[in-house]
């Protein structure tokens, strides 16, 4: 892997409004891609995860979603240290499970990376929306968007649409902000059993993500154009 800093990524600062999380780049608050996303999902998707809930429980339910986040912040640090040569060790019993699935991505899906741009850095489309993504380089010989993740259990690819969609997002801001034509995103993957998984995304399919995504960005807007008027008309009625 080779390090080429080809390109000046902005500082950020994460914040939060009305408990979204946002990033302050330059003199913006943008909403992240994953708040846009999570504001957005289908109601198929809401209904989906509220019968899971119910399924196992609210208490049930939040542990399994706090140590998955706990894993998956673990196992970027392993990915991240490895990267940069600095290596890492944690010795808590989640880093002992992201470890060994941090190793099974560098064994099974680093070999094709060939350059690096920039690791886990800020990307943002003025005026829209931003993001941190994992690494931002070569991939198989081709300019692409890469990102890691776990999962508890193995994927089918129709199940990850909205991974696309935040590949697509990184995508179109890179190509806006640094005038280049990446075309191909990457998602890394391993579940806790080891399972690791490739999935690629280019040509249409990676164009219709990127629709996809923006779509939802005018939804969102639209949203909160609507609760903001909604709170000025509650105001208007108290006074």
């Amino acid at each position: 892997m080779i390090l080429n800093k080809k390109y000046d990524y902005p500082k950020s600062i994460r914040s939060l409004i009305n408990d979204k999380r946002h990033y302050d780049v330059g003199n913006e608050k943008l909403p992240s891609v994953t708040t846009i996303l999570s504001a957005t999902q289908s109601d198929e998707k809401r209904q989906s995860l509220a019968s899971w809930r119910a399924r196992m429980g609210a208490h049930q339910a939040d542990r399994i979603r706090d140590v998955s986040a706990m894993r998956g912040t673990a196992m970027h640090k392993f990915l991240e240290c490895y990267i940069d040569g600095t290596g890492h060790k944690d010795l808590t019993s989640i880093g002992k499970e992201a470890e060994p699935m941090a190793k099974r991505i560098i064994e099974s899906g680093l070999g094709d990376l060939g350059e690096i741009w920039g690791q886990e850095v800020t990307l943002y489309y003025p005026g829209l929306y931003a993001g941190a993504t994992d690494i931002v380089g070569i991939y198989d010989g081709q300019p692409a968007i890469i990102d890691f993740k776990q999962t508890n259990k193995p994927k089918r690819r129709e199940w990850i649409t909205d991974y696309f969609e935040q590949l697509g997002a990184y995508c179109m801001a890179h190509n806006h902000v640094y005038g280049t034509k990446i075309q191909s995103g990457i998602i890394l993957m391993c579940s806790k059993d080891l399972l690791f998984q490739k999935f690629e995304v280019s040509g249409r399919e990676f164009v219709r993500a990127q629709h996809a995504f923006l779509r939802k960005v005018d939804q969102y807007y639209q949203n909160c154009t609507r609760h903001k008027e909604g709170q000025d008309t509650k105001n208007d009625q108290k006074v």
